[in-house]
């Protein structure tokens, strides 16, 4: 299933932090990708402008795990910890949490997983890497005190554009990716939610997108961002197209539910 560029339905600082034994009734989601993931809307010469939509405000019911597996109540930039090389901004992580708990009464708390690495390749997340690990390990520490891995939101291959062996390789590197993904976490269905890129570092976008739209597993579905509003990088979501992402992933997250 491939859902469209459309934002016209309607959704709906305080820290504190908590072992990893708290919170025992929630719903996971895992973010990971390059660097549209991790967010860099209101970026500009490395400075964020600390702009927060309402769409991406706090609120005690949206929980993350920071670098150092606690739980704490989730702000912007959701990344800051995970892909701090870079600096981080607004990505579309919280609007879509926000999305979610305004449309789907039946999720009461949502704890986000960053896992987002800018730059990163579809080689750099293969099984064993350091990012996958890194993933791996994330996801286990969130459920150590209960809840449930309800879906993999993923935006990346804006790197696999620069090389035009890498664009023919993605399709399959990323099924091994989400096949593998599945069988470490122990969840052979799991729900995942990708991207298709809006933009490319290289001139072989095309051949990362028929591969992306392309994806035939179960239970995966992907939106498009083709059209979202760019940065004056040319390659990042502004803040407002990343607010419209995280409605879109709330979308097809609910329509994957309801197959």
């Amino acid at each position: 299933m491939i859902l469209a560029h459309c934002c016209g339905f309607i959704s709906c600082v305080f820290l504190f932090q908590q072992s990893p034994n708290a919170f025992e009734d929630k719903d996971i989601f895992i973010l990971a990708g390059q660097s549209n993931m991790a967010g860099r809307g209101g970026v500009k010469n490395r400075n964020w402008d600390h702009i927060i939509p309402p769409e991406c405000s706090s609120k005690p019911t949206i929980l993350r795990l920071t670098a150092t597996l606690m739980w704490e109540e989730a702000h912007e930039p959701l990344h800051q910890d995970m892909d701090p090389n870079k600096t981080c901004g607004v990505g579309p992580g919280l609007a879509f949490a926000n999305s979610l708990l305004g449309r789907n009464p039946s999720v009461e708390v949502i704890g986000l997983v960053p896992c987002a690495f800018g730059g990163s390749s579809i080689e750099q997340w293969k099984r064993g890497s350091k990012l996958y690990n890194r993933l791996i390990k994330r996801a286990e520490a969130a459920l150590q005190d209960g809840g449930q891995i309800r879906a993999l939101l993923w935006y990346q291959g804006e790197n696999d554009t620069i090389k035009k062996s890498d664009a023919e390789l993605y399709k399959m590197r990323l099924e091994e990716f989400f096949i593998d993904i599945r069988t470490d976490l122990a969840s052979p269905t799991l729900p995942i939610v990708q991207v298709a890129l809006a933009s490319a570092l290289g001139p072989y976008i095309d051949i990362v997108r028929k591969a992306q739209l392309g994806i035939d597993l179960p239970n995966i579905t992907c939106v498009d961002a083709k059209g979202l509003e760019l940065m004056e990088d040319g390659v990042h979501l502004k803040t407002s197209a990343q607010v419209c992402l995280g409605k879109m992933l709330a979308d097809a997250f609910l329509c994957l539910r309801l197959l």
